[in-house]
C-alpha cells in the first residue's frame, strides 16, 4: 500500500524580496525543498514523493532529487497560480498515474522543512486507522478576539483550539472526490486541504500530533530560525 508525499512548492514567495522562490533558497548549499524532501525519502513508511512546482524549476528539482539521492521521488507535476489550484493539479496527477484510489496521500508544504518522522508516522498511522488525519498542535498561548486591528473584544479559551500544520492526508479517492465537489459548487480557492474539507462539511476530521518546530517558512525571520534550528 503507498504512503505518497505531495509537496507543494509551486509558491513565488513575493514576502521574501528574494531573487528565487523561498522553497529554493540554499541553506548550507541545500535549497528549503531539499531539507523537506530528505524528511519524507528517509522514512521507512513513505513509498513515493511527487513536487508540485512552476515548470521552469522542474530541471532544477529534478538535479536535486539526483544529487542527493532521493530514490522515492517520482515526478514534477505543473503548479497553478494559486496553492489550492497546485493542490487540485497534484491531485489530479496522481490519478491519471494511475495511483491506487485507496493510498494515503500526504499533502505538505514545501516550506515546512522540519517536518519530523514522527509527524509522519502519527499521519499514515491515524488515516488508515481513521480515514483521514490533519497535523496539528496546542498552542502555548492566550487567543484575544478583535475587532477591526485595533482593538480587543475578548478571549477565547485556548484549550478550545488547536493550530492546523501540514502533512493535510487522505485517500486519494476522497480527495479527488473533494475536489470534484468544490469544483460543482463553484469553489475556486480555499486557504488549505484543511479548510476545504470543512468547506465542504467533509467529517469527522481526525488529529495527527504534529510540534512546533514544523513550522512554515513565510517571513524572512522564519528563514533565521530554520537556521539555528535545523541540525538539532
Amino acid at each position: 500500500m503507498k504512503n505518497i508525499a505531495l509537496i507543494l512548492a509551486g509558491g513565488r514567495g513575493t514576502r521574501f524580496n528574494s531573487m528565487r522562490p523561498k522553497q529554493y533558497i540554499e541553506v548550507d548549499g541545500l535549497p528549503i525543498l531539499s531539507y523537506t524532501l530528505r524528511a519524507f525519502e528517509s522514512h521507512p513508511l513513505v513509498t513515493d514523493i511527487y513536487v508540485v512546482c512552476s515548470p521552469e524549476w522542474n530541471t532544477y528539482v529534478e538535479a536535486q532529487a539526483g544529487r542527493h539521492g532521493f530514490s522515492k521521488f517520482r515526478d514534477c507535476v505543473a503548479s497553478g497560480d494559486t496553492s489550492y489550484r497546485s493542490m487540485c493539479n497534484g491531485i489530479r496527477a496522481l490519478m491519471a498515474a494511475g495511483v491506487e484510489g485507496d493510498s494515503v496521500v500526504m499533502v505538505h508544504d514545501a516550506v515546512r522543512p522540519l517536518v519530523s518522522h514522527d509527524t509522519i508516522t502519527n499521519n499514515i498511522t491515524v488515516c488508515r486507522q481513521y480515514g483521514n488525519a490533519i497535523t496539528v498542535i496546542y498552542s502555548n498561548e492566550a487567543y484575544m478576539r478583535v475587532s477591526g486591528s485595533i482593538e480587543a473584544a475578548g478571549f477565547a479559551m485556548r484549550e478550545d483550539f488547536m493550530r492546523a500544520q501540514t502533512p493535510h492526508t487522505f485517500p486519494l479517492a476522497d480527495l479527488n472526490a473533494l475536489i470534484e465537489k468544490a469544483e460543482a459548487q463553484g469553489i475556486t480557492c480555499s486557504q488549505s486541504l484543511f479548510t476545504l474539507a470543512n468547506e465542504l462539511d467533509y467529517k469527522p476530521l481526525y488529529i495527527a500530533q504534529g510540534n512546533m518546530l514544523n513550522f512554515k517558512i513565510t517571513q524572512p525571520h522564519d528563514l533565521k530560525y530554520f537556521r539555528a534550528l535545523k541540525d538539532i
